[in-house]
């Protein structure tokens, strides 16, 4: 399994990013067959109100599924807000291998990549219980746009996006629809089910 910890504003000094790696490897005993796991770490600062850390952790599956997750801490002086946003991250993406896992029943596809495939489930151990750590405030945020992100896609089918998005735990997912030759959009609707939108030039 591969592991990358990437400092985007900030330098992970060598004590905090071993400790990372060790948490990170674990995530194999609970869901086998993990191509590679990327962490971002990024500190953002505001101008108005106090710093944060982000950390994003994105789980590749060796049959293509993408888990994501992502927690933030306010930056303070004790220097623990790196560690608590890695252990808040981490404990949402348990909660996303635990949705992987959940997914094995009985359909059409016994291959499909975005579940668990019962030969995992085997040899998986249970998810542990994490302690909470301290709860950043996450309510405040910066009135414009902090980020500008280059977003690779991948070719499926729409129920396969309704899959990978439930994965990753996001209202929306942008994917390159393989039977009508077009980008599209799925999103959450808040009175149940999904949409999709389709982009017309006008």
């Amino acid at each position: 399994m591969d592991i990358s910890i990437q400092g985007n504003n900030i330098v992970i000094a060598d004590n905090m990013r071993e400790y990372a790696q060790e948490r990170l490897m674990k995530l194999s005993r609970y869901l086998p067959n993990i191509a590679g796991v990327r962490t971002d770490i990024t500190k953002q600062e505001y101008s108005r109100g106090p710093d944060q850390i982000t950390v994003q952790i994105t789980v590749r599956h060796s049959r293509g599924a993408i888990l994501r997750s992502e927690e933030k801490s306010v930056l303070s002086g004790g220097g623990d807000a790196v560690k608590a946003a890695l252990h808040g991250a981490l404990d949402k993406m348990y909660k996303q291998i635990e949705r992987f896992k959940g997914k094995r029943r009985e359909i059409r596809h016994p291959e499909d990549r975005y579940q668990a495939t019962q030969e995992e489930l085997d040899v998986a151990e249970d998810i542990p219980s994490i302690e909470d750590l301290m709860a950043p405030d996450a309510g405040w945020k910066e009135p414009q746009i902090i980020r500008r992100k280059q977003v690779n896609i991948s070719a499926m089918n729409d129920e396969e996006a309704v899959q990978q998005m439930e994965l990753l735990g996001h209202d929306f997912f942008v994917y390159f629809n393989a039977d009508d030759n077009i980008v599209q959009v799925l999103y959450r609707r808040t009175n149940g089910g999904y949409g999709v939108l389709v982009p017309s030039i006008e």
